[in-house]
């Protein structure tokens, strides 16, 4: 396995929040972390390629597949996990788990590990990308429904900052897409940089305060093992499962492939983003980012080890 200096920035930045849980106090997180969403989700309007998404709209047997995958099978899995939780849906561990069900897919660790396993990459893009622009709405309608009523959560002022931090700069994007998303896509790699430091800076904020507050003092270490356990029961349950439904519809192998690596997939980048949206700058954040990115950890690890396997294979067989 690579050195994945994404992950260990995140370890690194949690590592310091235990440390530094103040930060410097002359920089001004939240404004930054606040223009840096409205940044990402600008780049990720402009890098839409509308040709790609052209090229994988008619393969509607996955795209169907993969988005009933992200934004139904996952939530109504947590929801089957509520007994392990003793305050069942007013648990803040079964909602930071339920929060993760909820998120959409991931686009550039998605598509990277599609082309590895020599998967339809142009399905992956088009499923990538369509899901990103539904879990815009669709992460913070399942979150009102368990949410309603809570001083945590006003879905009006969630609506307000969610159009101005992230659906305004996706329509600009889109709309300058033409004329700047050449050079956005070449240069997609220092944009993805910056939107990995931008998601370490959140990650660093909401630990910070969670340190501070002495957040993680309520929480027993049994709660934590189990949390892991579920994130792990949740990413298996899921894969081994559209690789039974791909099989039960008849996919190739390149869409078998896409079906159960799309569709696993979760965005920490969505995630980390949501979290300040939804959950404002609230000392629980951390708990929220928790699944996240134990699932994220996870899910690079175990895919690329599928992947491998799935790149190495002789037969039109999938693994």
């Amino acid at each position: 396995m690579k050195f994945n200096g994404f992950i260990a920035a995140l370890l690194f930045s949690i590592l310091l929040a235990w440390f530094l849980p103040q930060g410097p106090e002359t920089l001004p997180l939240r404004t930054i972390t606040d223009i840096g969403i409205g940044i990402i989700f600008f780049f990720y309007g402009l890098k839409l390629s509308p040709s790609e998404f052209k090229i994988g709209f008619y393969n509607y047997k996955v795209h169907i597949l993969i988005q009933l995958s992200t934004f139904l099978l996952f939530p109504l899995l947590v929801l089957s996990f509520i007994p392990f939780f003793k305050d069942g849906t007013g648990s803040d561990l079964w909602l930071a788990l339920f929060f993760l069900a909820a998120l959409p897919s991931t686009v550039s660790s998605s598509i990277v590990m599609i082309s590895l396993a020599k998967g339809n990459i142009p399905t992956a893009i088009f499923n990538a990308s369509l899901s990103g622009l539904i879990g815009v709405v669709i992460t913070p309608l399942w979150m009102s429904i368990f949410m309603k009523g809570s001083a945590a959560f006003e879905f009006s002022s969630v609506f307000q900052k969610l159009f101005l931090q992230v659906i305004l700069p996706l329509l600009i994007g889109l709309i300058l897409q033409r004329k700047f998303g050449k050079t956005a896509r070449k240069n997609s790699r220092k944009i993805s940089f910056f939107d990995k430091s931008v998601i370490v800076l959140i990650v660093y904020s909401s630990f910070s305060t969670a340190f501070s507050s002495r957040l993680f003092s309520t929480l027993a270490i049994t709660d934590l093992l189990k949390l892991l356990g579920l994130v792990i029961a949740l990413f298996f349950i899921v894969y081994f499962g559209i690789g039974q439904i791909s099989k039960g519809i008849k996919l190739n192998t390149e869409d078998h492939i896409t079906a159960k690596f799309a569709g696993t997939k979760k965005s920490l980048v969505h995630g980390s983003v949501m979290v300040k949206i939804i959950f404002g700058n609230s000392a629980a954040n951390a708990i929220y980012l928790l699944p996240i990115m134990l699932y994220h950890i996870l899910q690079l690890l175990v895919i690329a080890v599928f992947a491998e396997r799935y790149r190495l294979r002789d037969t039109g067989e999938a693994a």
